[in-house]
């Protein structure tokens, strides 16, 4: 009855079967882990700017990779150095429109320096001169935002060199220490609270720890796929057996007439 299973096409079809249900497993696997993370990150996230601001000195320090410390709430204070200051290129506000970040070294009391990005401006007229960039307030100053670790290769940004004079493509205080002459603490300030009597560079905006993404529905959706293999197989083998049986089983005998009733009546 089941011999046909052991035909080429259905073995083959079989084995297919086989190796795609334990890869649809690993794939739903694969997305909840994604979902897991994703969830694990809004609340570090969330955590972290919840935090009341601490001094940037007792998390950064010249070279120190801050990863661990990231979207965490500091403060700094010192005088800004606007002849440092440089723009970054090819840079998006939250509508997508391209333009710059500023960002302008902050020196401190110690006679080291921080990186501030103190916000976004639109890019307009000639791309290889510098923009006109709002001022920063004079004097000392105390700024407060969030700590960001230093743009890498890692990042996926191109750092390109024989850019326009004061023009970056990445955010890097490694980098920026050549050009300052003084120690520069790793990562950077994105500055959150700018001083609201003045008109400066629009501010980031904070990243988003609300949304989970679709991890978890394209997880149900690999498991979903997976036992729907079996099922398919079982199916497509009952409808294969009843067309066997039907075209095997033998023709129904053709009626034959009812001889009574085609008889002539004798008189």
């Amino acid at each position: 009855m089941y011999r046909f299973l052991l035909s080429r096409q259905w073995v083959i079809l079989t084995l297919v079967g086989l190796v795609l249900i334990p890869v649809m497993i690993k794939l739903g696997f694969w997305q909840f882990h994604r979902h897991e993370h994703r969830v694990a990150r809004n609340g570090f996230v969330a955590r972290s700017l919840a935090a009341d601001p601490v001094p940037v000195t007792e998390l950064s320090a010249p070279g120190k990779d801050v990863s661990d410390d990231v979207w965490r709430r500091v403060s700094a204070s010192g005088t800004f150095d606007t002849k440092d200051e440089v723009v970054v290129r090819l840079r998006t506000d939250a509508d997508g429109k391209s333009g710059y970040m500023v960002l302008t070294p902050l020196l401190l009391a110690d006679g080291r320096a921080v990186l501030v990005n103190r916000g976004w401006i639109p890019s307009t007229g000639d791309l290889t001169k510098f923009p006109e960039v709002p001022a920063p307030p004079s004097g000392k100053v105390t700024v407060t935002g969030r700590l960001r670790a230093d743009e890498t290769d890692s990042s996926g940004i191109k750092d390109t060199r024989g850019l326009p004079p004061r023009q970056v493509m990445r955010i890097n205080s490694e980098r920026q220490a050549q050009s300052l002459h003084r120690p520069v603490l790793g990562g950077y300030i994105e500055l959150t609270d700018p001083d609201p009597g003045t008109k400066g560079p629009e501010p980031v905006a904070a990243p988003d720890h609300d949304s989970i993404g679709p991890h978890m529905a394209y997880a149900v959706q690999w498991w979903l796929f997976a036992a729907f293999v079996p099922v398919g197989w079982v199916i497509l083998v009952r409808r294969e057996r009843r067309d066997r049986a039907a075209g095997t089983a033998p023709a129904a005998p053709a009626a034959q007439p009812d001889v009574a009733r085609t008889a002539a009546t004798p008189e």
